[in-house]
């Protein structure tokens, strides 16, 4: 039974928990205020929503559920949702090395540029004195008046005698911020601004604001915003760069379907990855298969030695293995084309030639995969009744027949969605394609970056970063249709464990 002192106590013991929730809320805000000032609003949103939902979840009683799950939902929508949601909409934009920054960063770009005039270039030295520094023209022998060298100011010289004392070289390079913020005036009236280390000369921007979207070039040329493809543009249809990000809609789609650059060398690579995918799970699941069978004969003797060799490629680091097998297969100094030239007198040019190259990359798959085909396979096996291989060997079927009839269709419906997982993790095997070959050797012809063992993931990977004309928003389409992909295979493998599921229940 509740008591009149109970009741008074409750909200005493939820003050320090309202103060924590507050405090946290509070540094959060000010997190996404921070990332709002730096030109990030879109990180600042999420901080901001971040805070909101920690804030309702731990700040009110009715929601007390709920603060167990909220972090694993937070973390799913900041680290998985956010992601694939962003990544897809850059497919839909210009983003690229050429169109890398907002409208108004490129206007500042564009803006900040400028032109020293060598004529009036002079050397300068720096005086400081009790009213704070000076600065001196040995040239023109003019000296300024006193500056701070802490904020914008302009400051006058007149003709005077060299200071007594000058900074070293190294005390002036320390003001170099407020040196660039000073303009000095000549007596003629002439502006001059800080135009390097050591000199103040005559500095003209290169390029004016004269409009919200109009740009003002020296020579009078006057450059217009195209917000459709985000440049600058002079009366000539010229681009100038750098550009801005902009919405483009389905372009970079129809330009993965259209062009035939891109198209040619997708569709190859498309086929490969599949290829791939397949060729591997059925390599690694034959493979692990097989050396299974081979173990569970209970005549073998050394049985646990050959487990723990068997297993060793699945206990050493996958990248490790690759890099091992980089060195192994060297077309010069490797040892597998040594023992090739003793034995056969051939030396292949693994990676150099595309069908070659492809077949290293799926014995190096296999040899990293089978073991854990293996393993499964070992559990598996032990759940086959014996009675079942009793009867069957009592009938006369020999091993072969007893394996492919009773043993295999056992073990294959607990090892489907294993393996349709199988298929889609090598899809987007990009770490073993990176390490191994990067995608090499290249396919000529081609005008973006692509290679005979380059699978999708690869590809996306070497056009959006590995690239000197990097196209975040054409990697960013294709990495939808990655997705798409592997959503079907996602939903194949739901639709064939939920059949797999009502065949047995409707043998049952």
């Amino acid at each position: 039974m509740t008591t009149r002192t109970d009741i008074h106590a409750q909200p005493a013991s939820a003050l320090p928990r309202v103060m924590l929730v507050a405090a946290v809320f509070a540094v959060l805000c000010a997190v996404a205020f921070y990332l709002y000032q730096i030109a990030q609003p879109l990180f600042g949103a999420i901080v901001l929503a971040l805070a909101t939902g920690f804030a309702v979840v731990f700040g009110a009683s009715r929601f007390y559920g709920a603060r167990f799950i909220f972090p694993g939902i937070a973390a799913v929508l900041i680290f998985i949702a956010f992601p694939v949601i962003y990544t897809i909409y850059i497919g839909f934009t210009n983003y690229s090395s050429s169109n890398l920054l907002t409208y108004d960063r490129t206007v500042e770009v564009l803006t900040s540029r400028a032109s020293v005039d060598p004529a009036t270039e002079q050397p300068f030295a720096v005086a400081q004195d009790d009213r704070g520094y000076r600065i001196w023209l040995p040239e023109s022998a003019l000296l300024s008046e006193p500056v701070t060298l802490t904020d914008e100011e302009t400051a006058t010289l007149s003709e005077a005698q060299a200071p007594d004392t000058l900074l070293e070289r190294r005390a002036a390079v320390r003001l170099r911020s407020g040196l660039q913020t000073l303009t000095l005036t000549l007596p003629d009236g002439t502006k001059l601004q800080n135009s390097g280390l050591r000199t103040f000369g005559t500095v003209t921007p290169d390029y004016t604001r004269t409009d919200r979207d109009e740009l003002t070039r020296f020579d009078g040329m006057v450059l217009r915003a195209d917000h459709s493809t985000g440049f600058f543009t002079d009366t000539a249809g010229e681009r100038v760069p750098p550009g801005w990000r902009v919405p483009i809609g389905w372009d970079n789609f129809e330009r993965i379907f259209r062009s035939e650059g891109i198209r040619g060398p997708m569709l190859r690579v498309f086929v490969w990855t599949f290829f791939f995918a397949f060729a591997s799970v059925v390599l690694t699941f034959t493979l692990g298969l097989t050396l299974a069978v081979i173990l569970q004969w209970p005549h073998l003797r050394f049985k646990a030695i050959y487990r723990i060799l068997l297993i060793l490629p699945y206990a050493v680091p996958a990248f490790i293995s690759i890099l091992v097998f980089r060195g192994l297969f060297n077309q010069n100094f490797g040892e597998i084309n040594l023992i090739l030239e003793a034995i056969f007198g051939i030396r292949p040019n693994w990676f150099t030639d595309g069908t070659l190259a492809r077949t290293m990359v799926l014995v190096v798959n296999t040899w990293l995969g089978y073991p854990y085909m293996m393993l499964l396979a070992m559990g598996f096996l032990q759940n086959v009744p014996e009675d079942h291989k009793k009867s069957a060997a009592l009938e006369g079927a020999s091993s072969v027949r007893i394996f492919f009839s009773i043993t295999l269709p056992q073990i294959i419906p607990p090892f489907l969605p294993l393996l349709i997982a199988s298929f889609a993790f090598n899809f987007n095997n990009l770490v073993l394609i990176f390490l191994l070959t990067r995608g090499l050797p290249d396919i000529p012809g081609t005008v973006i970056p692509a290679g005979e063992t380059d699978i999708l993931a690869s590809f996306t990977y070497r056009l959006a970063f590995d690239n000197a004309g990097q196209q975040f928003g054409l990697a960013g389409a294709i990495t939808l249709l990655i997705f798409l992909v592997v959503a079907a295979i996602s939903y194949a493998n739901f639709v064939a464990m939920r059949r797999a599921a009502e065949k047995r229940s409707g043998r049952a």
